[in-house]
């Protein structure tokens, strides 16, 4: 049976965050914070005679108070892309299975859903992961709830990792400098303010702080209402292009304004001019406190 997410909703949350007073620690309302994606793309290569396939998987991940964690996936199976897809799988006989060899390896779909697994990394250290590093549940509950203060702790977050990347590059690319990163500098910020939206229990506050620092945040467009493929509805955002000379990344995301969680992400990838089919696509999301124990995610 599919897990049952909760997630408490504090009254007037959007406006929360708005003063200087520290948090107030959540308390865990489950076992576990369970995030749980799935992500549906194009196929990258053609199959049979010449057609695309869709894919979909899902992924969970559970995370204890104590930072205890646990992954889960499945493979939900592949369809035809389009009609003109359809019309070319049906001519090939509807085959519900295809395999190919590229670079070496034997690539096989099937249109039903895959066995799945469920476990844990044991390289992953105990904790919460914000940006580059792990923190306790404790300091997860003790960032700030005022819009500023947060986007200065996140600023400063990222320019720690950038530091350290541009020092650990001059090995690699001696040409590289500390710019080429600090031109994205705001897409960076915009990607950490997300991640408080969904990959931790963050407080209803804190959540509340990061969502007006995404918004607000140098080059992110607010597009206006819409829904997701679940029907869900939510505020839809575009975040900062980045600099990249050989491609053009575009996403978007759609969020829940009232439960202050992330709903989806739109990832649209062009290399040349041409989408890179694998990589582009979208995510939905459901994050919350759960007490059902981690278990192979279900087919759907």
């Amino acid at each position: 049976m599919r897990s049952t997410l909760t997630l408490t909703v504090a009254a007037g949350l959007i406006f929360a965050g708005a003063g200087a007073a520290p948090a107030s620690a959540d308390a865990p309302k489950g076992a576990y914070w369970r995030v749980e994606t799935v992500f549906t793309r194009t196929h990258p290569h053609a199959v049979g005679s010449g057609y695309h396939l869709t894919e979909r998987s899902v992924s969970v991940d559970w995370l204890s108070p104590e930072g205890k964690s646990w992954g889960g996936y499945r493979e939900l199976g592949a369809r035809p892309a389009t009609e003109k897809d359809e019309a070319a799988w049906r001519a090939d006989g509807s085959p519900t299975a295809w395999a190919y060899r590229t670079e070496g390896m034997k690539i096989r779909l099937s249109t039903e859903p895959g066995k799945g697994f469920v476990g844990t990394d044991k390289k992953r250290p105990d904790g919460f992961r914000l940006g580059e590093k792990y923190v306790t549940f404790q300091q997860l509950q003790s960032l700030p709830t005022d819009v500023e203060a947060l986007r200065k702790y996140l600023v400063a977050d990222v320019n720690a990792w950038i530091d350290k990347s541009a020092e650990e590059a001059k090995t690699t690319a001696p040409k590289a400098t500390k710019n080429d990163w600090l031109v994205n500098l705001d897409r960076y910020v915009a990607g950490m303010a997300t991640e408080l939206l969904y990959v931790n229990p963050a407080p209803d506050k804190v959540r509340a702080a990061a969502y007006q620092v995404l918004k607000t945040t140098k080059g992110v467009s607010d597009l206006g209402r819409a829904k997701d493929p679940l029907g869900r509805p939510g505020q839809k955002l575009a975040l900062p292009v980045p600099s990249n000379k050989d491609s053009v990344l575009k996403q978007q995301l759609l969020v829940d304004t009232e439960a202050m969680t992330l709903l989806a992400e739109y990832t649209d990838l062009k290399d040349g001019g041409k989408a890179v089919l694998g990589k582009s696509g979208v995510k939905t999301f459901e994050a919350g406190w759960t007490n059902d124990k981690p278990a192979v995610p279900d087919a759907r």
